[in-house]
């Protein structure tokens, strides 16, 4: 939710009240999952002149050259308020999230990994929640053809009431072919391809941004539902566009949806979008606007492809 100062800050900005579809929009990205509000400051401290970076902070994964013209592409994400409410869904889309990141970089996921952290095993709510939560890693990386090469695991009571969730995936690509999350050139279209939006996952990242409480169940329909052999096909049709050089910038879709996937690209690229929401395919009717911008369906990826060369290249 948005603080009194922010929701104030808004009205100061626009000079009026925002509509539904604004607030929504203001509500995920101003999340603390999705600007990182309270650890930003520390940013600096990262390491981003070693002369093995090819790319850091700022994009889906970082690039680290490894010679002979080969980048290693390498993305961590936490999954913790949706495995603590649902195990095995909010591990599974933890996983398909880190294999997307590793993607939108152009980069062909090739191993997954894990660090993860629950409560004594005395525990039924503990036990329930690693033997799911392993479950879904497992599973979805399975399905999607890319194998846990390796993870951690410790108990503690001190992780009683919040596991977590770590979840890595590691990639591979030539440095010629590196994709970038970039909407630079005016006149280009935005194609958004993958899984149809529905209505899972609306919210997640606000609920994603609050402490857990007792009442945290009620968030349960926050949670994303993952479809790995959705995000196999993604998977192969995007490496497919990669290596044909079709693709101008590339962006997954996770917190915030289609709302932050459009406006990170732009951002970078210092241009802007309009976005036909009538065109976007859905899983449900009757979804409004506002539902479709901040929906976080998962295995969806947003690309760019000049306007000029689009018919020829699709």
């Amino acid at each position: 939710m948005l603080t009194p100062e922010e929701y104030g800050e808004v009205l100061t900005t626009i000079g009026r009240e925002p509509n539904k579809a604004e607030l929504a929009i203001l509500e995920a990205m101003w999340s603390e999952h999705c600007s990182y509000k309270s650890s930003k400051r520390w940013f600096h401290l990262f390491n981003i002149k070693a002369p093995y970076l090819f790319l850091g902070i700022g994009e889906g994964a970082g690039l680290v050259d490894i010679g002979d013209g080969l980048l290693i592409g390498l993305g961590l994400e936490s999954h913790n308020h949706p495995s603590a409410i649902s195990p095995f869904d909010g591990a599974t889309t933890g996983v398909g999230g880190i294999i997307r990141d590793i993607l939108s970089q152009g980069c062909k996921p090739i191993a997954l990994l894990d660090s993860i952290r629950f409560g004594d095993l005395d525990s039924h709510r503990s036990r329930n929640l690693f033997e799911n939560v392993v479950r879904g890693i497992s599973f979805y990386g399975n399905c999607c053809g890319i194998p846990t090469v390796g993870g951690e695991v410790e108990f503690s009571l001190a992780y009683e009431s919040n596991c977590l969730v770590n979840v890595m995936c590691v990639g591979l690509i030539e440095k010629e072919k590196v994709v970038r999350s970039i909407a630079s050139k005016p006149g280009s279209f935005l194609i958004l391809y993958g899984a149809r939006t529905g209505k899972d996952g609306i919210h997640g990242v606000s609920f994603a941004s609050k402490d857990l409480s007792d009442t945290s169940d009620k968030d349960r329909p926050a949670v994303q539902i993952g479809d790995p052999l959705m995000e196999k096909v993604v998977i192969d049709a995007t490496l497919e566009l990669v290596e044909k050089g079709l693709l101008d910038g590339l962006q997954d879709l996770g917190g915030g949806g289609l709302s932050c996937a459009v406006s990170e690209m732009t951002e970078k690229g210092n241009t802007g979008a309009i976005i036909r929401i009538e065109d976007v395919p859905l899983r449900e009717k009757e979804m409004e606007s506002w539902e479709i911008l901040v929906s976080e369906s998962q295995e969806r990826m947003l690309a760019e492809i000049g306007r000029a060369s689009c018919r020829e290249r699709v």
